[in-house]
């Protein structure tokens, strides 16, 4: 069926399903011939004799036509085989420890993390999010993990979520040139899904790092995983939102605060007016510690 000889309902469907696709992590076309690889292949037929490969007959090349590529191979068309295998989740761990501790600036830590091979995340996502806004601020906001529209774009925070925060930033008196944004996981999970518990332990060493390279006056958590990780939370956010905590950037202690994610707020608005009661009492901590 042609795409003119489809129903509006049907290109709906075919729309919704290449969206459902995407949002999945399914950007790349492999081939324009569908091939089911569950079903078991036919075995080959039973022969009075194995034919060997001295013996095969020589079966003579296609003539190439000028300006065309030539025909991919089985061994061509298999992929590749990893140059490496994945490490360990232990020793992933310690491998981003010693790389982070490494580091003597954000520029550098940001280098380390895009040749940082300990994550599986980083073959799948389309880039590093490394962070975004002024690394010199007072205040540093900490999310979960990269979405779709991040992952896009290189930075953390943006679309919809983003254009939210925005919007609270400037209600306190502040913008990105005025606050430091980062994220706990750097690679954006496959499909949006919730990063794992070996994936936050793995790309821990590296935020902590951040935050101690970055040096705020104040840092916020952006949501119960963040609030988790960070500040050893183990209740829901509701129950830890609004609440002020010492936090050891590694070389001195800061006070820190969780509140909502944007893209809470955005699913249950109700919510809000808490939100910006922590968002007052930001400002207010910021004003306190620049006497």
């Amino acid at each position: 069926m042609t795409t003119s000889e489809m129903t509006p309902d049907r290109t709906k469907a075919a729309r919704e399903l290449l969206a459902f696709y995407l949002e999945a992590g399914v950007d790349t076309l492999l081939g324009e011939t569908p091939v089911d690889h569950l079903a078991a292949e036919t075995p080959p037929a039973p022969g009075p004799a194995t034919t060997t490969l001295a013996s095969a007959p020589v079966v003579p090349a296609a003539p190439r036509v000028p300006g065309s590529r030539p025909p991919l191979t089985r061994a061509a068309q298999a992929p590749a085989a990893p140059a490496t295998a994945p490490l360990a989740p232990d020793t992933a761990v310690m491998a981003a420890r010693d790389a982070a501790r490494s580091a003597a600036s954000l520029d550098e830590l940001r280098a380390i993390m895009q040749s940082f091979t300990g994550c599986a995340l980083r073959v799948t996502a389309t880039q590093l999010v490394f962070a975004d806004g002024n690394p010199q601020a007072r205040v540093m906001f900490v999310g979960e993990a990269p979405g779709r529209d991040e992952d896009l774009a290189g930075l953390p925070f943006v679309g919809r979520s983003g254009k939210l925060l925005d919007r609270m930033l400037k209600a306190i008196g502040l913008d990105r040139t005025s606050a430091y944004i980062a994220n706990i996981i750097p690679w954006r999970p496959p499909g949006n899904r919730t990063p794992t518990p070996q994936e936050s332990q793995i790309c821990l060493p590296f935020i902590l790092r951040q935050i101690e390279l970055a040096n705020p006056d104040v840092l916020v958590c952006m949501g119960g995983p963040s609030s988790q990780t960070l500040l050893g939370y183990s209740d829901g956010i509701r129950r830890t939102r609004g609440r002020w905590v010492a936090f050891n950037t590694g070389t001195r202690e800061i006070r820190a605060i969780a509140t909502f994610h944007p893209a809470y707020l955005l699913r249950s608005p109700l919510e809000k007016r808490h939100a910006w009661r922590d968002f007052l009492a930001i400002k207010q901590a910021l004003a306190q510690s620049k006497q």
